[in-house]
């Protein structure tokens, strides 16, 4: 080749090699690649010039300058190969790019053949490139360190997007008290509470000190400096939330205040909180702390109907809001954490656990907690709270005067049925806003009170007898017996005056009317076979007939065990069961023993089916299992427990529905802003078999057409139904039903005064002139009154005949066989209203008494046997047929000091014999 084509050396102008510019020019190149500059590109040998290349085969010329030696040098010294050439050394060189490296491998270089493909770098590099095995998945710091700057800042956009969106809604349009509206059976308004019934407003500057101290240091002591929110209390709850707790406890008083009177919504979601909390933060921006003090304090909820503080201080200490010490403050401060559980005079109607004792203590304590915070945080000065030793009393809990009569014992039942039975809370209750519609029957209601009170005015005369009928108290509940409804109650005299429901729970025993259950129990489940047991085992039964199966009915009957072995209790006394007026009647039939309600025959049965048996079956005849005692004394089957009128009247509605029982209940829905929230739905059980209710229907026929309760018999249709009395004469009952109503009847003597200590049932003997009430007296006469107004114009209906049993003759109490012959006592196949004259003109016969009597009117008086310290045996009453029938005044029931008494828990505690 020409030397004179050579162009000569330029290193000033040097062009850059490597690169993308490299690349192109070697592309161009014939043999498709150059070698390095200064080398032969086949030997590695120095170039013998720098020509530019050329179609006549001249050198290359060498690519690269000041650029990249500079980069070379940021590399550690090195410059880049170029592209598809070798290293220093040729193949296996240093440098080289695809035949380099340190010996016969892939050289390290980035061109050629051996090198890393060029590849278009990614914004987010993951998996990450290059990486092999689990580093290829582990993200880089810088990715982590990116993605979490772009979630904050997301949430901060958003947040900031939210709380330019979102505005403080107006306080006069989600703050303004709606009514709940109380509609009778019929559809017409029977009341209207809540609102603005019970709600006045007040300045913060009637707001006393104390109780702003006491809220901030119960629930928010940062609220007069944070913006609102309380970011470490949202941690909690949240923290809460994701473990499946509360979702409450990260609310401030200022979110709570947007809660009550900013916000309709007061349900527990994600989106109600989200929206809290923004509109929480714009209040806390824009707003005053004392406008939100005060706002919080008038809005907030404290029980009783009360909403705002002035309204609570009016409720609970009959004071106005600006007059309370600190110590009161504290307990209203305790109140807001919920009324149900912290007002000291309880709402066991609503749930059993917020009993007056509980809420007390429960009460108690936080009160005491949020005085000791006041102190630690500089609020309350220790010689201040050292005065504050005891919680401050506090009124009764009324329902106002719009709630007088017997309505405010309606409205209380209807929202304890509804709160038990759906999810709403009694705060949402109290909001307002509610149509509750109720099983009350407005007719029927008056019927009940107009019959109490005939009696109470005929016969009951404090001024006259204040020893004998101060503190007298009725109850009563009616109840459909074919759907379970409520349809009237009788709660006391005024429900602003006497606020006990006396058709609820009181603790009144309810004596001989639980012997229908026993019976149930021997017809159902059968009386366990002592000589059946050493052949087949414990558990051979054998059902009783009842007119067929005959007991001892001997006063002062020893009780033994079924397998013939006498009982004894836990001090090793054997029990002697007495009998109402000490009537003996050695052997007598289930059903004429229920007719005369003698003792000793259902407590022997009792035992003989066996106590569990006979719990079950007041169980499933309607009883709750909380209100029945649980020792297993020989007393528990004649009504030592104290169930309530309105579940005894449902009990019976089980017999009255032949078997199948109903759940009482007093609404049927309930709806809001029109919408149903709450609907009853009826889901009847079969309790007994329809021979085993027509068997128990047909006896308590007869109860009510020849035996204690004939007082209750109704001119114009059947009835069924049981007496009862207590021991001590403390309370006496009359329950019966038709096949359409059931209704039960109360009556006892407790004091009404709640601050009185040691109040306790009173005995009846003296009251309303007569020398001991029964059943068969006041009670029966109450119920016979009403079920005659209440049925009247409605057609009688007859009591299914009863079926056969297939039951057997069987002799228990050491009663003797009879001889195969008939007797009246057989019931006929189809039952009749013609009364038997039996039981009414039996004169019974009493055993001698030996020794001197024990009562619980006797002190001091050893009692050797049995635990019974009443003086009245019990039983239903003696019978009769007018509303006051004559007790003989010198005739007491009595326990032989001897032998025992009539009945008690084990272990010397006193239950009481009944009857």
């Amino acid at each position: 080749m020409s030397e004179h084509r050579r162009k000569p050396p330029q290193p000033q102008q040097q062009p850059p090699y490597g690169g993308r510019a490299a690349a192109r020019r070697a592309a161009q190149q014939p043999m498709g690649r150059r070698p390095a500059p200064g080398r032969d590109a086949a030997t590695g040998s120095p170039s013998a010039s720098y020509g530019p290349p050329s179609s006549y085969g001249e050198e290359e010329r060498p690519y690269g300058g000041r650029a990249e030696a500079r980069r070379a040098a940021q590399r550690g010294g090195r410059r880049r190969a170029p592209e598809g050439g070798g290293g220093p050394g040729g193949p296996g060189g240093r440098r080289g790019g695809g035949g380099g490296g340190r010996g016969e491998g892939p050289g390290r270089g980035r061109g050629g053949a051996g090198g890393r493909p060029p590849g278009k770098k990614r914004l987010i590099d993951y998996p990450r490139y290059g990486k092999h095995g689990w580093r290829r998945w582990m993200p880089s710091w810088k990715l982590v360190t990116g993605l979490f700057l772009a979630f904050v800042g997301s949430l901060m956009g958003a947040a900031t997007i939210g709380y330019a969106m979102v505005g403080i809604p107006n306080e006069a349009d989600s703050a303004k008290q709606q009514n709940n509206v109380f509609y009778w059976s019929d559809n017409t308004v029977m009341a209207a509470t809540g609102g603005e019934v019970n709600r006045q407003i007040i300045d913060f500057a009637e707001i006393p000190k104390a109780m702003q101290d006491a809220v901030v240091s119960a629930e928010n002591k940062t609220f007069w400096t944070d913006s609102g929110i309380d970011p470490m209390g949202i941690g909690r709850a949240v923290w809460n939330m994701a473990k499946g707790g509360q979702t409450q406890g990260g609310s401030t008083i200022t979110q709570q205040y947007v809660k009550n009177n900013r916000l309709d919504d007061q349900s527990q979601t994600v989106t109600r909180k989200v929206k809290e909390l923004f509109i929480s933060m714009r209040v806390g921006n824009e707003r005053g702390k004392p406008e939100i003090m005060a706002g919080y304090l008038n809005t907030s909820y404290y029980g009783r109907g009360a909403y705002g503080l002035q309204a609570a201080a009016r409720a609970y200490f009959a004071k106005d809001a600006t007059d309370l010490n600190p110590s009161e403050c504290a307990l209203l401060a305790s109140v807001l954490k919920g009324a149900t559980y912290y007002d000291p005079a309880g709402y066991p109607e609503i749930d059993p656990g917020a009993s007056k004792e509980a809420n007390t203590e429960r009460a108690r304590k936080r009160w005491s907690w949020i005085l000791d915070e006041m102190v630690k945080d500089g609020k309350l000065d220790a010689t201040e709270r050292a005065k504050y030793t005891t919680m401050p009393p506090t009124k009764p809990r009324t329902q106002g005067a719009q709630l007088g009569g017997q309505i405010g014992y309606l409205v209380r039942t209807a929202e304890a049925n509804f709160l038990n039975n759906s999810n709403f809370t009694t705060q949402q209750l109290a909001k307002g806003g509610f149509e509750i519609h109720t099983t009350f029957d407005k007719k029927k209601v008056q019927a009940l009170e107009s019959a109490v009170k005939k009696v109470y005015k005929d016969n009951i005369d404090p001024e006259k007898r204040p020893e004998k009928d101060t503190h007298v108290q009725f109850g009563g509940a009616s109840v459909n017996a074919e759907t379970g409804a409520i349809v009237a109650l009788y709660g006391g005299q005024d429900a602003t005056k006497h606020f006990t429901n006396n058709a609820d729970t009181t603790g009144a025993q309810v004596g001989s009317t639980f012997k229908p259950f026993v019976l149930a129990a021997a017809l159902r489940d059968g009386v366990r076979d002592p000589k059946g047991e050493k052949v087949q085992g414990p558990e051979t039964r054998r059902i009783v007939d009842p007119s067929k199966s005959f007991y001892n009915g001997t006063n002062k009957l020893t009780i033994k065990n079924f397998d013939g072995s006498t009982w004894y209790d836990d001090k090793g006394n054997e029990w002697r069961q007495v009998n109402d007026g000490g009537e003996s009647v050695p052997r007598v039939d289930l059903r004429k023993a229920m007719m005369k309600s003698l003792n000793s025959p259902y407590v022997q049965l009792g035992m003989d089916v066996g106590i569990d048996k006979v719990r079950q079956s007041a169980i499933d005849a309607g009883l709750l299992d909380s209100s029945l005692v649980k020792a297993d004394v020989p007393s528990f089957s004649l009504g030592i427990s104290s169930p309530s009128a309105i579940r005894m009247a449902g009990a019976y509605a089980t017999f009255a529905n032949n078997g199948e029982r109903n759940d009482v209940f007093s609404v049927t829905k309930v709806l809001q802003r029109g919408t149903v929230v709450y609907e009853h739905k009826a889901e009847p059980k079969r309790a007994f078999t329809t021979a085993v209710a027509s068997n128990v229907t047909d006896v308590l026929k007869d109860v009510v057409e020849a035996g204690t309760g004939t007082n209750a018999k109704l001119d114009d249709r059947e009835a069924a139904g049981k007496t009862g009395t207590t021991d001590g004469n403390n309370s006496a009952w009359f329950v019966g039903y038709t096949p359409q109503l059931s209704t039960a009847i109360d009556m006892y003597r407790f004091p009404d005064d709640e601050n009185l200590k040691g109040r306790k049932f009173e005995s009846m003997k003296g009251t309303g002139g007569q020398a001991k009430i029964h059943g068969a007296s006041f009670p029966s006469e109450i119920w016979h009154d009403y079920m005659t107004s209440a049925l009247k114009g409605t057609a009688p209906k007859s009591f299914p005949a009863p079926e056969d049993l297939d039951g057997e003759a069987v002799f228990g109490g050491g009663a003797v066989s009879p001889t195969p012959t008939p007797t009246a006592t057989t019931q006929s196949p189809t039952p009749t209203m013609t009364p038997s004259t039996e039981a009414p003109t039996d004169k019974p016969t009493k055993s001698p008494d030996p020794g001197k009597t024990c009562s619980v009117w006797d002190w001091p008086c050893k009692d050797n046997g049995g635990t019974s310290t009443g003086t009245d045996s019990g039983g239903a009453g003696s019978g009769g047929t007018t509303s006051t029938p004559t007790v003989d005044p010198t005739s007491t029931a009595t326990t032989d000091p001897t032998n025992g008494g009539g009945g008690g828990k084990p272990g010397g505690t006193s239950w009481g014999a009944v009857g």
